[in-house]
């Protein structure tokens, strides 16, 4: 993988996984189960800290989590994949400091962060060996991280499940390579081993996946959102900022379902995590709320026909993945 590594965990975390898989963290849909999974599956396993209700709780999760990976791989699978945690850095969440000591007391090996690139949060994760990954929807947010000396970038693009970008996944993969050699980590509509080759292959070191994960066994979601995912199509996808105050992609059955009428809402002001961490700055969609009753997902749910557990999934991917790479260079090298 490329790489400009300082901290030591690096070198070897993205050279020991089985395929170069993110498997996303998830509001409300990451669970100590599909962490573990993936984790033992040989990828990267992730979950947002504000899924836990606190900080406390979550230590508890982080816990459990580590007992479950230290199972060890599962049958084929050469070594586990480092587990992970995505911090939100906005000003506004108030267990930011309180959740980033415990990351720091568990020493997670990759953290991801969104919201806001924070050189001393950057500081006090290499501090211990750990590395960090940034969500970016732009060139200039990838600027404004790479300052800040995070270790990747996640680059989340046009079609990615909940909050996404605007840009198309070649340009933005071109134009982020030209500013470093470090990981570049692809997120948006990645579903299938064939398209983590061809993600690979313009670019990025590695892929985020996460509407894949939702329609899993492990998932904490409902066996309805699960079907909905296998259900949907990519023009069935409705981007729009009048649900959480950002731009993000939910399923427009599930909005329809809900009774929403999206023309008739305004766009909340702006997103706030006060309050036990939740996201409070959301429309008023009466009964229904937003991530619990109308579902977030990416333009990726085309690709998914069935409901499987993360290690099916995995495996599946990664014989596609192998397949498709082998295709390449059976026919052009």
């Amino acid at each position: 993988m490329n790489g400009d590594f300082s901290p030591p965990l690096a070198s070897n975390i993205f050279s020991s996984l089985s395929l170069p898989i993110i498997a996303a963290p998830m509001f409300l849909v990451s669970t100590r189960e599909s962490v573990v999974s993936a984790c033992r599956s040989g990828i990267i396993g992730s979950c947002p800290a504000l899924n836990l209700r606190s900080s406390e709780d979550l230590e508890r999760f982080l816990t459990d989590v580590e007992k479950g990976i230290a199972l060890g791989p599962v049958a084929g699978i050469e070594r586990c994949g480092p587990h992970s945690i995505n911090l939100v850095t906005h000003r506004t969440n108030p267990r930011l400091q309180s959740d980033l000591e415990v990351v720091i007391r568990k020493k997670i090996p990759v953290v991801i962060t969104s919201l806001g690139a924070d050189k001393g949060i950057v500081e006090r994760i290499h501090e211990y060996g750990g590395i960090v990954l940034h969500d970016v929807v732009s060139v200039r947010h990838a600027k404004l991280a790479l300052e800040a000396g995070v270790d990747g970038i996640i680059a989340v693009t046009h079609g990615a499940g909940g909050h996404a970008g605007t840009l198309h996944p070649f340009p933005f993969l071109h134009e982020l390579r030209a500013l470093t050699e470090k990981p570049i980590i692809l997120a948006g509509a990645v579903s299938t081993g064939q398209q983590v080759a061809a993600a690979i292959v313009a670019g990025a070191s590695m892929v985020s996946v996460g509407t894949r994960f939702i329609a899993v066994s492990e998932s904490g979601v409902s066996p309805e959102y699960r079907q909905m995912i296998v259900d949907s199509s990519s023009s069935e996808i409705t981007y729009t900022p009048r649900l959480s105050g950002v731009n993000a992609n939910f399923m427009t059955k599930s909005i329809e379902a809900a009774g929403v009428d999206l023309s008739a809402l305004k766009v909340p002001d702006g997103v706030s995590f006060g309050g036990e961490g939740k996201e409070l700055a959301k429309a008023d969609t009466g009964d229904a709320k937003v991530y619990v009753d109308i579902w977030s997902a990416g333009q990726g749910v085309g690709s998914i026909d069935s409901v499987a557990s993360v290690y099916d999934v995995v495996a599946e991917m990664r014989s596609d993945f192998k397949a498709a790479i082998a295709k390449i260079a059976g026919r052009y090298l």
